[in-house]
């Protein structure tokens, strides 16, 4: 089994990979996770003068969020992956958000002082970490008495039908490698209760898991094709292991598969997320 370091090195790798495609299909990524990161800042109650760490951040939500919510507070927005954090940076500079700073970094060695902020985010981050342990005890390090983590993983895959489409179709064409329940992936934390005894041994308390819907909304089935043939790390990695061929099989299938989920002039495609709040 690689270690920790070999892990982020691969993790850095794939998603400075992915970087171009998160930004090309921002405005619908961000649609769909946006339910996530308002449930995430409503748990947070986040102050005018916040000071806010956001991990895992990649093109740049729900920190450049906060910093609009606390005007006069700061956040700090943190990733492995540079090429991520610059497509956050431009869009801070396109919203004309200035309270904020990038930092690369790994979630498991966090570069700051005990007791930092006032508030940790980690939106779909968790389940990649190579030590979770090791990073829940960073957020609560960094975090001020009283101060709250806040984060998001995705629940299991049959409640997540926009990535189980395209990898069935995927699985039709390869043998598509079983996930290892301890290595990072997706839906490494989609147990109910897994998070919440992190956060227990981490020291934090009062902790509250819910679920939120999500939908992921395209104009058509063959945009749905191309948006998640494109970003999603799931999808990316194995698609890279087919000939054009296959590639051309697998798209029609899951072209077929997901028109099933047209209504409206439009293709909605539902999914489910756990939000998980502590408090210091």
């Amino acid at each position: 089994m690689p270690d920790a370091d070999e892990i982020r090195n691969a993790q850095r790798a794939a998603w400075d990979g992915l970087s171009a495609g998160w930004e090309k299909w921002d405005s619908i990524i961000m649609d769909q996770l946006r339910p996530v990161s308002a449930a995430m800042i409503e748990r947070l109650d986040i102050a005018a003068n916040q000071r806010h760490l956001d991990v895992a951040s990649g093109t740049g939500e729900p920190g450049l969020t906060v910093a609009r919510v606390a005007p006069h507070g700061f956040v700090v927005l943190t990733d492995l992956a540079p090429e991520m954090l610059e497509v956050a940076a431009r869009r801070a500079a396109q919203q004309g958000i200035g309270n904020i700073e990038t930092r690369v970094c790994s979630a498991d060695d966090l570069p700051f002082a005990d007791a930092s902020f006032d508030s940790v985010s980690v939106r779909f981050g968790y389940m990649f970490f190579p030590d979770l342990r090791k990073a829940t005890a960073e957020f609560a390090r960094v975090l001020r008495p009283a101060g709250r983590l806040a984060a998001s993983v995705w629940i299991k895959p049959e409640d997540n039908p926009w990535t189980t489409i395209v990898m069935q179709a995927i699985a039709s064409e390869m043998t598509v490698a079983a996930l290892d329940p301890d290595g990072p992936h997706m839906y490494r934390c989609a147990a109910p209760g897994q998070l919440t005894a992190l956060y227990a041994e981490a020291g934090l308390h009062d902790v509250v898991e819910s679920d939120v819907g999500v939908e992921l909304v395209t104009r058509s089935p063959e945009e749905y094709w191309d948006m998640i043939s494109e970003h999603v790390s799931l999808a990316v990695a194995a698609l890279q292991q087919v000939d054009e061929a296959a590639r051309q099989r697998i798209r029609s299938r899951a072209i077929a598969d997901v028109s099933a989920f047209e209504q409206g002039g439009a293709v909605r495609v539902p999914g489910a997320a756990r939000c998980v709040v502590g408090t210091r």
